[in-house]
């Protein structure tokens, strides 16, 4: 039931809800020529805190950022093991795991943000997606109809032309 209300509802939006009768061409052709995508390529607004969520995210999964945050861990250790008793994070590296902890408790926030902005992107384009799909099922079945209309009128005529050639 689901479906064919949605059917409907296309079909409503295809055709404008108008009171005219359209013939089978004009139905197909108000069909094609009706626009149901809506563009993704136009540029959204976006507000600072969603560009810096997005910038963290893409630098958050590069190797990248990988490779230099094992360069400044070996560092921080490497140096507070050289200074010793002069460290200004000794052994345990307290101040680094509090670092780390600060670290992982700001990025984990700012890329789920990311990704829900991408989810909410790739639902647009999912919905773009069966619109499209919907008003071409919808354009491919009147073409069939209309396919079968000329095979059962060129059956017809042939049957006419036999019985005249007889």
């Amino acid at each position: 039931m689901k479906k064919y209300n949605d059917r409907k509802t296309v079909i409503k939006k295809l055709l404008n809800i108008t009171d005219r009768e359209f013939s089978d061409e004009e139905l197909i052709g108000q069909l094609t020529d009706t626009s149901l995508a809506e563009n993704n390529g136009e540029k959204e607004k976006v507000s600072f805190g969603q560009r810096a969520a997005d910038a963290v995210a893409r630098f958050a999964g590069s190797w990248a950022f990988i490779f230099s945050f094992i360069g400044v861990m070996v560092v921080w250790m490497a140096v507070n093991v050289i200074l010793a008793t002069n460290a200004f994070d000794a052994y345990p590296f307290i101040l680094l795991n509090l670092v780390l902890s600060c670290i992982a408790a700001v990025q984990a926030p700012l890329i789920m943000m990311s990704q829900n902005r991408q989810e909410a992107k790739d639902r647009k384009r999912a919905e773009n997606d069966y619109k499209i799909n919907l008003k071409s099922e919808l354009v491919i079945d009147e073409l069939y109809k209309k396919i079968e209309q000329i095979e059962k009128n060129q059956k017809e005529i042939l049957k006419k032309l036999d019985g005249k050639t007889e």
